[in-house]
């Protein structure tokens, strides 16, 4: 009897010191479940997060983990809504230490947004990791309860603190601000086109090989905390013959701000130019990107952007320069300021 106390007591001091990790699970794939193992069709957000945390009984090991459900749904859903609801929890854990970590888990579809916006947004530098899965939880080989194991591994290591959100997928460890999904249906569907994974996790160990030079959370002016509503901020694609009636249409609907995907180096044909110096002169901010997969776009090139009015992306694609720029609309319309947040964020 005595033994078995020792044990309980011995047992329950190491639980004590073990980090405390809380899981917001937002649904996605990670959480899907279908009608076959052996098929691909599921519903995404299915499952609970008690039901995806009794699939990797060993993460009890490395972390006191506990679990909260933010939302149930396919991250083609996701919405500004939730990202501040996100903002609004992980600020709050941490500052009432109610967890030394956090993991999130999200559908892949849109979890590189969501990431980036959070590495804008929050105010401390404790760890902060994403992850989800290609293959529904019911599926044959789900990469789902391994990339959680290795979330959860990574969260707890303190050599994470001060990165930024990160995203660990199949073994990888990518910064959130750089990592874009290039796969719509292979495993490893995560890159960074323009910096690489930041390290790996094996065998429940972490290593990082670099970290970023683009300062995130609490070293960024983006305290939403007092936001309500979001400046509005869409995209538009440049092709060939492309004309600019979505442009038209935007600037009447009166947003605050446009990313251009334009060809190239942020490039865009005659008609796009005309529609932009008239977005421009209405008081719509206009920001180059490009729809390459990889690589900058610079001032001044083809465009002259001081005689357009126009920003640029810089290495930003145009899903996360939108979300640059909606969030640099909440500080400023100056658009001297607005180009120096995409050079340092």
């Amino acid at each position: 009897m005595a033994f078995v106390l020792g044990l309980f007591f011995v047992f329950s001091a190491q639980a004590q010191n073990l980090p405390r990790v809380k899981i917001l699970a937002t649904g996605g794939t990670i959480a899907g479940a279908g009608a076959a193992a052996d098929q691909a069709g599921y519903k995404a957000g299915a499952l609970p997060i008690d039901q995806l945390l009794s699939a990797v009984p060993q993460i009890h090991k490395y972390a006191t983990v506990t679990g909260e459900q933010i939302s149930s749904i396919g991250s083609q859903d996701m919405s500004i809504e939730i990202w501040m609801k996100l903002n609004k929890r992980i600020n709050e854990i941490f500052s009432k230490n109610e967890a030394d970590a956090v993991v999130i888990t999200h559908g892949t579809d849109t979890q590189e947004e969501t990431s980036f916006f959070l590495n804008l947004t929050l105010r401390s530098d404790k760890p902060v990791v994403f992850t989800g899965s290609m293959r529904a939880a019911t599926a044959i080989s789900a990469d789902g309860p391994k990339n959680l194991f290795d979330a959860v591994v990574v969260a707890a290591s303190p050599k994470s603190k001060g990165r930024g959100p990160i995203v660990v997928f199949s073994e990888s460890i990518f910064d959130g601000r750089d990592i874009v999904k290039t796969s719509s249906t292979h495993m490893e569907a995560y890159t960074a086109p323009n910096a690489g994974p930041i390290g790996q996790v094996y065998d429940a160990k972490p290593v990082y090989y670099q970290e970023s030079a683009r300062k995130s959370d609490k070293n960024t002016p983006f305290d939403i905390s007092g936001v309500t509503k979001m400046p509005r901020v869409e995209i538009v694609y440049m092709y060939a013959d492309a004309n600019p009636s979505l442009i038209n249409a935007l600037v009447n609907e009166k947003v605050d701000g446009i990313v251009i995907a334009g060809v190239g180096n942020g490039n865009f044909n005659k008609a796009y130019y005309d529609a932009i110096d008239a977005a421009v002169k209405k008081g719509v901010v206009v920001c180059r990107a490009t729809r390459c997969v990889s690589g900058r776009v610079v001032l001044k090139d083809e465009v002259d952007d001081d005689k357009l009015g126009t920003i640029v992306s810089d290495d930003l694609n145009p899903q996360k320069a939108r979300i640059l720029l909606m969030i640099g609309l909440t500080k400023t319309k100056d658009k001297k300021q607005l180009q120096q947040y995409f050079f340092e964020y």
